[in-house]
């Protein structure tokens, strides 16, 4: 005879407890021997759109001249900077660091070119390149070039002379460069069109080798950071130190990561075991509880690392919600044993079990299932970090729902039933407030509800995505005052790079076919040119173009958000210098362009020209810490008096940089709340029908959810919390566990009004049941999520506080607003009650 599924789950769960115990041993010793596999990855991918046009075109602009992932130090001495005490401890700092295995070059004050101290000719230079360091350098005349050069004020040397900075520059990693440009391309392939089956293997090997050799790279970069701070340690004392850069920011939130996981879990453990203790009293409860909570968490975090999954700063607060929902459920596992030990107290522990169990497998399935969901409508982001957090929050929550009703009810059968307990006085006279407003005050409490959701969607017009990147750290951290002392005294932080083109009038002559039979290299501009050189075929590099090119420069460095920009304007007046103050003319230019040395060059020309001349770069950098920092607005203010004022075309003009990226995925914040909120709520309505059997009662059990979602994005708006990576994702987590209370009251109020169809007195007995699991998974979660205030990380702490008052809300709904709607439409028929 074949067994029904509930059948052969008693025999093999409830039947064989030992072994069942046995076997998830076994399954969680295998996973944990791989958590130490699980890795942390928080890359500047963390901070874009997976397809975003803008990505593909900054990794071509980088690629032409040159990455922006370097290291700033920042050193103000405690004395003068140009005095020989300084500049020696200066030099030792700069020694030590170039010491350093993977550090390519250190920029600084000691190392950069000289050309006024005193003067030089383009001769004088050819010959030797006079740097700070140089026996014969005017020590008063440098200090003025350093602070005066456009070349390096503010970028070099602060306005004050009391600051400098040291630019530390890794050696590039080909094997990193080459593995990541293979898989982009097989990627932007996959995009236009199907691939082959080996060209399908070649991309899941080249993600895995990428994410190996990322792994093992970050590890790397990580120590060189400890290193270069450990150096910075030893100066302390003779001068005020700061780090900043990409890859610091990296390695800190890495840092800040580890942090919060650890944190988290420990914080999250010993919260919940006071609450079990408090609301239980029984120790069983509390060790059952933890043991499978944190049996759910190895099996997940070991899963996470068997399959290579990165857990970002999005996601690190995975490991909490898990364990906050595997104690949730159990919550209501335990408030139903008691329950039923109560209403039988000489029952065998077997009765008590299963019917535990088979009463809440169905609700708890759904609340499993719908907040899935919830979780899975993060992965129409866009955004790589809140994708992720959706699938391994979809991962965690099916491992919650196994051992739930394996591990838990397992452990319980080789327990005595003990001594009944009645549910204690407090908790019943909380739960017991609210029926008599209900019967008394059903149409307040609708107009209450529908004010609030009023007033929410008002704050909701509030909501900006406009926010500083500064912003999400403390004050105290590295990462805080690094960019702040940037801003403040070396030209800004936040890298904006403005491109321009020649226009397509100009590059279409180009490329119209000439004569080459007697030149085997068409490009080389001498030759081509006679003696014009490159002022004869660039566009931008030559005497006609000069105002231009200055009147561009001076736009952005006119503008109140920008700080330090760089560009060919700035080579101009380096170069008008060594002309003896003069404009070179044409000529002058070219010879000029072939003899600088390439030193000179590397540093003057080429990160601001293409090769052919006919490209130009501004190296614009913004203040991060400007309060009026509306990027958007910049942005689009930049092209219009590009293309309005100083007549370029659109297709010139071409802004890219971490700033353009960072922009671009705030601004997809919008669209992407609206999806995920659309998704959900569409997602959990279907389920809700399938699982009620009803329309009516489906819509019913909606509006409890549409009250809470408006009131904390309304929070939002009114309070000035901007979207974020983090906060996005706060509504569609509210919606999804939110309904889990739901499920939970409508299913209990559904048998409870089959006994005697008095719809009043089934509200009373559903909140002296099911209300209290309802108000002790609330408090559960509440105090689950106010434990991320103890992140480092600002946007995790809005996440955690925002979410415990979504959870709050969503309680109070579905304690008042629930059981009036269910009052009033009687949605329940004989044949409507779920069996």
């Amino acid at each position: 005879m074949k067994l029904s599924p509930i059948s052969l789950y008693d025999k093999l769960v409830l039947g064989k407890p030992v072994a069942t115990l046995l076997l998830v041993f076994l399954i969680t010793a295998f996973f944990g021997w791989f958590v130490p596999d699980l890795r942390i990855d928080i890359s500047s991918d963390s901070l874009v759109l997976e397809k975003d046009e803008d990505l593909r075109y900054y990794n071509s602009i980088r690629a032409r001249y040159g990455s922006d992932d370097y290291l700033i130090l920042t050193y103000a001495p405690r004395g003068r900077l140009f005095e020989t005490e300084t500049l020696n401890d200066l030099r030792a700092l700069r020694d030590s660091l170039t010491a350093i295995e993977r550090v390519e070059s250190v920029i600084s004050i000691l190392d950069v070119p000289l050309v006024q101290s005193p003067p030089m000719s383009l001769e004088e230079l050819e010959k030797h390149i006079r740097t700070l360091s140089d026996p014969d350098t005017n020590l008063a005349l440098a200090e003025r070039e350093l602070r005066e050069s456009p070349l390096y004020r503010n970028r070099l040397v602060s306005e004050d002379g009391d600051t400098t900075a040291l630019q530390v520059n890794f050696r590039r990693d080909r094997t990193y460069q080459q593995l990541r440009q293979s898989r982009d391309e097989l990627r932007e392939k996959r995009l236009e069109a199907k691939l082959t089956s080996e060209e399908a293997q070649e991309l899941e090997r080249l993600t895995n080798e990428f994410k190996r050799y990322s792994a093992e790279l970050m590890a790397q970069q990580e120590a060189d950071i400890a290193h270069i701070r450990a150096i910075m340690d030893r100066y302390r004392d003779r001068a005020e130190l700061h780090l900043g850069g990409v890859p610091m920011i990296v390695a800190d939130m890495v840092d800040f990561v580890r942090h919060d996981i650890r944190v988290f879990g420990i914080g999250v453990v010993a919260i919940m075991a006071l609450l079990l203790i408090v609301a239980f009293r029984q120790p069983r409860w509390v060790i059952l509880s933890l043991l499978t909570a944190l049996a759910t968490a190895v099996v997940t975090t070991g899963f996470l690392g068997l399959a290579g999954w990165h857990v970002t700063v999005v996601s690190s607060n995975f490991l909490a919600l898990l364990l906050i929902f595997v104690l949730s459920l159990t919550i209501h596992l335990i408030v139903r044993y008691r329950e039923l030990h109560v209403q039988h107290p000489d029952e065998m522990q077997l009765y008590l079990v299963r019917e535990t169990v088979h009463s809440k497998f169905i609700p708890c399935f759904y609340m499993v299932i719908t907040t899935m969901v919830a979780f899975g409508s993060l992965v129409v982001s866009g955004i790589r970090p809140v994708i992720d957090f959706g699938w391994i929050m979809g991962i965690s929550l099916t491992a919650a729902l196994v051992l739930t009703f394996t591990l838990f009810p397992a452990a319980l059968m080789l327990l005595k039933p003990g001594t009944p307990h009645k549910p204690r006085d407090l908790t019943t006279a909380i739960t017991g407030l609210f029926p008599p407003l209900i019967e008394r005050h059903g149409n307040l409490v609708l107009g209450a509800a529908i004010l609030a959701v009023v007033l929410g969607v008002v704050g909701m017009s509030k909501l900006t995505v406009e926010n500083r990147f500064i912003d999400h750290f403390h004050e105290t951290t590295e990462i805080y005052r690094g960019m702040y002392l940037m801003d403040r005294k070396l030209g800004g932080t936040t890298p904006l790079e403005v491109v321009i083109n020649p226009p397509a009038a100009f590059l279409k002559e180009k490329q119209e076919p000439f004569d080459t039979e007697e030149d085997d290299d068409p490009w080389d501009d001498t030759d081509l040119q006679g003696e014009a050189g490159i002022t004869g075929t660039s566009y931008w590099f030559n005497v006609f173009m000069v105002d231009e090119v200055d009147a561009i420069h001076g736009y952005l460095d006119g503008i109140d958000e920008t700080g330090k920009v760089l560009s060919l304007s700035t080579t101009l007046e380096v170069l008008k210098q060594i002309n003896g103050g003069e404009v070179p003319d044409n000529f002058s230019l070219a010879i000029l362009y072939k003899r600088l040395p390439d030193e000179v060059k590397q540093k003057v020309i080429t990160p601001y020209l293409s090769p052919d001349g006919n490209q130009l770069r501004f190296a614009v950098r913004v203040y991060e810490s400007d309060v009026n920092l509306k990027r958007q607005a910049l942005l689009e203010k930049i092209r219009q008096e590009l293309t309005g004022e100083l007549g370029l075309s659109a297709d010139q003009v071409h802004l890219t940089g971490m700033l353009v990226l960072y922009n671009n995925m705030l601004q997809s914040l919008f669209r992407s709340q609206i999806v995920t909120l659309g998704a959900v709520f569409l997602a959990i309505f279907l389920m809700f029908i399938v699982l009620f059997r009803s329309v009516k009662l489906a819509v019913i059990a909606l509006v409890p959810n549409l009250v809470a979602v408006p009131l904390v994005l309304g929070l939002m708006g009114g309070s000035g919390i901007p979207l974020d990576f983090m906060t996005i994702t706060i509504a569609a987590i509210s919606i999804g566990i939110g309904v889990d209370d739901t499920i939970h009251y409508v299913h209990r109020f559904g048998k409870e009004v089959a006994v005697d169809w008095d719809y009043l007195a089934a509200v009373r007995r559903s909140h002296g049941s099911i209300g209290r699991a309802m108000y002790y998974t609330t408090v559960t979660i509440t105090i689950g999520f106010s434990i991320l205030v103890l992140s480092k990380f600002v946007p995790t702490i809005y996440f955690g506080i925002l979410t415990a008052f979504a959870m709050l809300i969503a309680l109070v709904a579905n304690f008042t607003v629930l059981p009036v709607l269910l009052e009033k439409l009687k949605p329940y028929g004989k044949k409507d009650i779920m069996k």
